[in-house]
């Protein structure tokens, strides 16, 4: 198996804390994807693969509504997809991803998380080339799928690798494949259980023990315990 298998499997028992954390999360991300490809989904295949992740978490239909609905409002503020960079202690390099609607308070916060471990926010490009930002896909299928015959036909797609999780299909490609990806899904008849984008470390990974992982792991969750923050990716070994 190839390292997106590895990184999924390190990922996959970690949630984002509690259910309203991830309704917040994917809220922002339809608001998002319906402001830049329009309310309707039958027209906007990113809104419609998001609507499916936030079904797949249980989301209520409610608050889906609600998110498009904060699209076309005209009195809604825009969110902002900001990354930001940097280091914390012991070498671990932070890539944190962010949804804002105020820049200047996120960017503040960010850096005092950094600057509260003892390590350091820095520029863009710092640490995004130790990440390779990847399109991912669940899918479903009524049959048998030959996972094999499935990936032949799906790298002319753009898709790099395919594993089987939990009867499900994990699909990973390059992050321009996205689009290809999901039409190919979708005009095969699978269902889409989740679709979106994860970044997967590229180096490797530093194995730390006792207190100096304790002290990391409290540095994650302060960053995933901010409203402005989508995903943490960081270059510690599970």
């Amino acid at each position: 198996m190839g390292r997106a298998f590895e990184f999924r499997k390190e990922r996959k028992m970690k949630r984002w804390g509690n259910m309203s954390r991830v309704f917040t999360r994917l809220g922002k991300e339809i608001t998002m994807a319906a402001k830049s490809g329009g309310p309707d989904p039958d027209n906007n295949p990113r809104l419609r693969a998001l609507i499916s992740t936030a079904r797949s978490e249980n989301m209520p239909k409610d608050n889906i509504e609600r998110a498009i609905k904060r699209a076309v409002e005209k009195d809604h503020n825009d969110f902002k997809e900001v990354v930001y960079e940097g280091y914390g202690p012991h070498g671990i390099a932070f890539l944190v991803e962010t949804a804002t609607d105020n820049t200047t308070r996120t960017v503040a916060n960010i850096r005092s998380y950094f600057n509260k471990f003892g390590g350091s926010l820095g520029t863009s490009g710092s640490v995004e080339f130790m990440f390779e930002h990847k399109s991912v896909f669940k899918i479903k299928s009524s049959g048998e799928v030959n996972l094999e015959e499935l990936e032949l036909e799906l790298i002319d797609f753009g898709a790099e690798e395919l594993f089987m999780e939990e009867n499900e299909v994990m699909i990973y490609g390059s992050f321009e494949s996205y689009g290809a990806i999901q039409k190919f899904i979708e005009e095969r008849g699978f269902e889409l259980v989740t679709g979106g984008f994860e970044r997967i470390p590229n180096t490797e990974l530093k194995q730390l023990q006792g207190e100096e992982r304790v002290e990391i792991e409290k540095m994650i969750e302060r960053f995933e315990n901010d409203d402005d923050v989508q995903n943490v990716y960081h270059t510690m070994a599970h």
